[in-house]
């Protein structure tokens, strides 16, 4: 009788359940464990979340850790303006009006007496103040009503982004202008406040663009199709997944909200004095820029510096969130 030819899927037939189950045992015995990843990265080949290769990325971008460390003393100085300064910033003495740097003032006095360093610690807490508060305001808000708007549309979805169009038609100084000169108060929430009122709308056609993208994706077809409520759906599968374009530009516009402060100040209709601002600083330095330049130049410096470290932190953030440019 002639020899057949061995036949792989015939053998495996004729040995059954059992001896298939055996087969593939052996089979698997045979397997070599995947090789392990430098320290703390796993097995090479498990992939990594966005966040893990956006903070990647950052901890290499010299870029975002100098713009780092710049915000981290802004902070600090913020909040413990006392330990690189002595004295009080209201403290002023006529008979040193626009004199120049010397012992205790190092960026010399403005055209009060006082003394420019001094305010300007004692004025980042304000700037830093404002564009927190405005940014975190304006986020939550935005995110809330856009991410809403975006995911239900409808009616919801037309009667939002008719409001949104009305507010970017009102110009920002302008409007604060109006709405600031009418305001009494001395203190940095009606200033937060107007923030918050006309920067909402940015911040929300971000968020209803993300969550419009993130509910199209197959995972929230099925978690809807399993059961899950839209509350859930939308905090445990589109908030996580949608929340990246929100903060690129929240982080942008906090150094924007810093600048639109001492903007409003400089024109007096934010923050008034005995306040101290950068704004109020440099409207008062204005008029002895020819005498007194130092007076002027320092709390400007520092404004530029702190809006440069949050916009250029911004561009760090979005280039490592974008995954487009990878």
């Amino acid at each position: 009788m002639p020899e057949q030819p061995y036949e792989p899927e015939r053998a495996i037939a004729g040995t059954g359940m059992g001896g298939a189950m055996d087969l593939a045992a052996s089979e698997a015995t045979t397997l070599e464990p995947a090789p392990a990843g430098p320290l703390g990265t796993g097995p090479v080949g498990k992939p990594r979340s966005l966040w893990s290769d956006a903070w990647r990325d950052l901890r290499r971008n010299p870029v975002f850790l100098l713009c780092a460390l710049v915000i981290v003393f802004l902070v600090f100085v913020s909040l413990w303006p006392s330990a690189i300064a002595s004295g009080s910033p209201l403290t002023c003495d006529l008979a040193r009006s626009q004199d120049g740097p010397g012992p205790g003032a190092p960026f010399g006095y403005d055209g009060q007496g006082c003394n420019v360093y001094t305010r300007t610690v004692y004025g980042a807490r304000t700037s830093v103040t404002v564009g927190v508060l405005a940014t975190l305001g304006v986020s939550v808000l935005g995110s809330v009503l856009g991410g809403l708007a975006g995911y239900f549309g409808g009616v919801w979805d037309a009667i939002l982004s008719r409001i949104t169009d009305i507010f970017f038609a009102i110009p920002v100084v302008l409007g604060g202008l109006v709405l600031l000169s009418v305001v009494t108060s001395n203190t940095v929430w009606p200033v937060i406040g107007f923030m918050v009122l006309l920067g909402w709308p940015q911040i929300s056609r971000i968020a209803r663009g993300s969550v419009i993208t993130a509910k199209q994706h197959d995972y929230v077809q099925a978690a809807r199709a399993l059961g899950a409520s839209d509350t859930r759906i939308l905090l445990r599968h589109i908030a996580p997944n949608a929340v990246a374009p929100v903060i690129v530009v929240a982080t942008i516009a906090l150094g924007t909200y810093i600048a639109l402060e001492a903007t409003l100040s400089y024109l007096g209709v934010g923050l008034k004095p005995p306040s101290v601002s950068w704004g109020i600083d440099i409207s008062a330095a204005s008029p002895y820029i020819r005498n007194a330049p130092h007076a002027l130049l320092w709390p400007s410096g520092a404004l530029a510096v702190t809006v440069l470290a949050f916009i250029m932190l911004g561009d760090a953030v979005r280039d490592a969130l974008d995954p487009k440019l990878r």
